[in-house]
């Protein structure tokens, strides 16, 4: 689920996408579509600031973060789209074209790779002395097998952590079978549909969640905004009858 100040940011996204598929596949938007992603973006924001104080958040983020996290978007964003091009490289090349779990193991390889190569950096980012990483990562592999006496917060372990790696997996293919056979913002927008879920469920008296908390006051407006936009960015306008006419006289 997004955090601020993370969810104001969603809109430079979507924008991303929209300016690397116009550059590197040559797409072009209609008014509703570009207006549907607009409606998508302010609802998820508006659904997930309303359990939040979004100033506080943002002032306290400071500007060079706030760039950093525009600048990581464009990272994500160019991912999605890189991987658009290559599922239609490969519809053109390949018969069957690419598999699907080649795509996603390959990504995640690589996710692994940077970062293992980037933990003396992130140790820092997190507080913890890169000499003591050792010590987290024994324990967290203690508590995701839930050997030893650690914390509570290893109630549920190792289940709910291998429930949440296949549920990780199942969306994250599902993700990308869709951007397969339609488009990355096709892909990133029905993926947003998930964070009003995400909120709903968080909201009910489920195991190891603790007391069940009540929804956000803005949860069912951001939720609307954010059905409205996916309506209108899938609605085709229907050709008038006179411009049918003239198209196939011509």
């Amino acid at each position: 689920m997004l955090s601020m100040p993370k969810a104001p940011f969603v809109a430079t996204f979507l924008v991303w996408q929209i300016l690397l598929s116009i550059i590197f596949l040559g797409r072009r938007y209609r008014v509703n579509q570009l207006f549907g992603c607009f409606l998508v973006a302010i609802g998820v924001i508006i659904t997930v600031a309303s359990g939040s104080n979004p100033g506080h958040s943002l002032k306290g983020a400071g500007i060079f973060w706030s760039l950093l996290m525009i600048v990581s978007f464009l990272l994500q964003a160019a991912d999605t789209v890189l991987k658009e091009v290559i599922f239609l490289d490969a519809a053109q090349r390949l018969k069957g074209g690419v598999d699907l779990f080649v795509v996603n193991s390959y990504g995640s390889a690589f996710q692994a790779l940077f970062i293992c190569l980037l933990l003396p950096f992130l140790s820092k980012l997190w507080g913890i002395p890169f000499s003591q990483l050792p010590i987290y990562l024994r324990d967290g592999a203690a508590c995701f097998l839930n050997l030893g006496t650690l914390s509570s917060g290893c109630d549920g372990a190792p289940l709910l952590p291998l429930l949440f790696v296949l549920v990780n997996m199942g969306f994250n293919i599902s993700l990308l079978h869709l951007l397969k056979i339609s488009s990355a913002i096709v892909s990133s927008l029905a993926s947003t549909f998930s964070v009003p879920i995400s909120v709903y469920v968080f909201t009910l008296p489920l195991p190891y969640l603790g007391v069940a908390s009540s929804l956000p006051t803005g949860f069912v407006a951001g939720a609307v905004i954010l059905v409205m936009g996916l309506l209108i960015y899938s609605w085709t306008p229907t050709a008038s009858p006179s411009s049918a006419c003239s198209s196939s006289a011509n």
